[in-house]
């Protein structure tokens, strides 16, 4: 498989090592610092891009991919509120595009936990849920894209909140999200249900990037003929 990487940061370079192991080719290694050669490589020999760069590039990048028939895995987060215009040109060029905002198979089952504990407790009014997530200092969003995941899990299951914040809220329909930036922190998710008599809490501590990159890498060689907006929903059937 003849890979292109749109980014070449840590991600980008783990999702490498990983490849070339696995005896895939990476054909292409884009940057801020090479972004223009983008235009000097020939599409035809590419079979998959995946792309972890940043929120103020990657819309620019799925669509330069969509364009040239080329299916793209995406792993930046940050850049939501631009979804549904991806979502649309997508299915109007009939390309592929898969988005996720945390490709570890642990932390996508630990979203479905998630899920059926809101489900669980949306009778009982008396459990308050918050989220709390911790990442390295060289994240650059708040909250990170799995905290908003999860947070659309809660709101979409618990009819008792319409809504999430970044900060702490006394509202009663607001869920919130506390989020920390500390040296060499992979990533740690946390949804805790506060009641007066006891407390209930779901967590994912990641130990590396190992996992975000496998599963991406994964998702790499599945998609190659599948066409449409697909999620990790597609790819684990869950």
């Amino acid at each position: 498989m003849n890979i292109l990487l749109l980014g070449y940061g840590k991600m980008g370079k783990l999702i490498e090592e990983i490849a070339l192991k696995k005896g895939h080719s990476i054909v292409g290694k884009i940057n801020s610092q090479n972004n223009q050669e983008l235009a000097l490589i020939d599409p035809n020999i590419i079979d998959v891009a995946i792309e972890f760069t940043k929120p103020e590039t990657v819309t620019g990048n799925i669509k330069w991919c969509i364009n040239k028939g080329i299916p793209v895995v995406i792993g930046t987060t940050g850049w939501l509120e631009h979804k549904p215009e991806i979502d649309d040109y997508c299915n109007v060029k009939n390309g592929t595009y898969f988005f996720a905002s945390n490709f570890s198979i642990g932390v996508n089952l630990f979203f479905k936990l998630n899920e059926q504990l809101a489900k669980k407790l949306n009778s009982f009014n008396e459990y308050d849920p918050s989220i709390n997530e911790i990442h390295h200092t060289e994240k650059l969003d708040a909250p990170s894209g799995t905290a908003i995941t999860l947070a659309e899990g809660i709101i979409n299951n618990l009819s008792r909140k319409n809504k999430w914040v970044n900060n702490e809220s006394t509202e009663d329909d607001v869920l919130s999200i506390k989020s920390q930036r500390v040296d060499t922190t992979p990533g740690t998710h946390t949804v805790t249900y506060d009641s007066l008599n006891d407390q209930i809490e779901l967590k994912h501590t990641a130990h590396s990037r190992q996992g975000f990159a496998t599963g991406a890498l994964l998702v790499a060689e599945w998609i190659i003929d599948k066409k449409g907006v697909l999620s990790m929903d597609d790819f684990l059937s869950l």
